[in-house]
């Protein structure tokens, strides 16, 4: 599987030395490391705030390379996936995985040695058993009602 993401001609460990609001285009899609978990469905609890994960995937989701189908065209297919920015990530870091690279960063944490920027093979994070490759439910095959019922722990 070939990796979407060009991290050609990237300085080595830029995200080390370069703020998020500083960062290229190319720099910031490079911190995406292809999980796919931020392409799950997650539930909310309103009154704890608490953010659940569920195995059920957004429509666009390719559960075999872990990328949306549409990427960059997505949000005329699902308006409410989030676009994910540098000045929007302070509002959203509550809902991404733990694990991922825009949530360690923000939060000063570093990159595990398992992303693709480290690993220097976009394979490693399957290869980590960390992505949702092979473990999601469409979410067309599911009613949202009962998306509670396929709640997961995060894949870490």
């Amino acid at each position: 599987m070939s990796d979407p993401i060009d991290r050609s001609g990237l300085r080595p460990r830029f995200w080390e030395t370069t703020r998020l609001d500083r960062m290229t285009q190319k720099e910031w899609e490079a911190l995406c490391d292809g999980c796919g978990k931020c392409c799950l469905n997650k539930l909310e609890d309103d009154e704890t705030g608490e953010v659940e994960l569920t195995r059920v995937a957004c429509r666009l989701f390719d559960d075999t390379t872990c990328r949306c189908g549409q990427y960059a065209i997505r949000q005329q297919f699902v308006p409410e996936c989030i676009s994910l920015k540098p000045h929007t990530i302070e509002r959203h870091a509550y809902w991404l995985p733990e694990t991922c690279a825009y949530k360690l960063l923000y939060e000063g944490k570093p990159l595990y040695d398992w992303h693709p920027l480290i690993s220097g093979d976009p394979q490693s994070v399957h290869d980590a058993g960390v992505s949702m490759q092979h473990r999601t439910i469409p979410e067309f095959d599911v009613p949202e009602d009962d998306w509670d019922e396929y709640i997961i722990e995060e894949p870490t």
